[in-house]
């Protein structure tokens, strides 16, 4: 948030967990607010629709990193716990990276925008495409198992 708050041009929004973080945050930061470069939304947003419209994503790992990551979307994950096998999986593609150290932050993450279209197209993304092949990987072992039951 720091050198969001300093690079002229860049514009966050930032997700607290709840209303008592919020005003923590505007206590404690609040250059990070000035000339709205930080927006805290009044109301829960369309997480999807969020990712699909940001240049990048910044997060503590989980879910929203996953979602951006199977989007196309470019995304840095600063969860400090123990890298669960999705994540390493995704960072070894190179559709997510791993920050390792404050350092980081200011040399592993480029604040460059995105070209996106306007609306989602068609195009399959990798990890969609890899739950429907499980998924059709399942369908034939029990069309398999259910022929030899008969």
């Amino acid at each position: 948030m720091k050198r969001i708050s300093q690079t002229q041009g860049v514009r966050s929004v930032l997700l607290p967990r709840n209303y008592r973080q919020e005003q923590i945050f505007r206590a404690r930061h609040p250059e990070w607010f000035e000339d709205n470069r930080t927006f805290i939304p009044p109301k829960a947003l369309d997480g999807l629709n969020l990712l699909w419209f940001s240049d990048l994503v910044v997060s503590g790992g989980g879910t929203m990193n996953r979602e951006a990551a199977a989007l196309g979307v470019p995304v840095y994950s600063i969860f400090r716990g123990k890298t669960g096998k999705v994540d390493r999986m995704l960072e070894q593609e190179g559709r997510l990276v791993m920050i390792h150290s404050p350092e980081e932050i200011w040399t592993k993450i480029p604040f460059v925008r995105r070209e996106k279209p306007q609306w989602l197209d068609n195009k399959p993304r990798a990890a969609l495409q890899d739950i429907i092949n499980h998924i059709e990987d399942i369908i034939k072992i029990e069309q398999v198992r259910s022929s030899k039951q008969r």
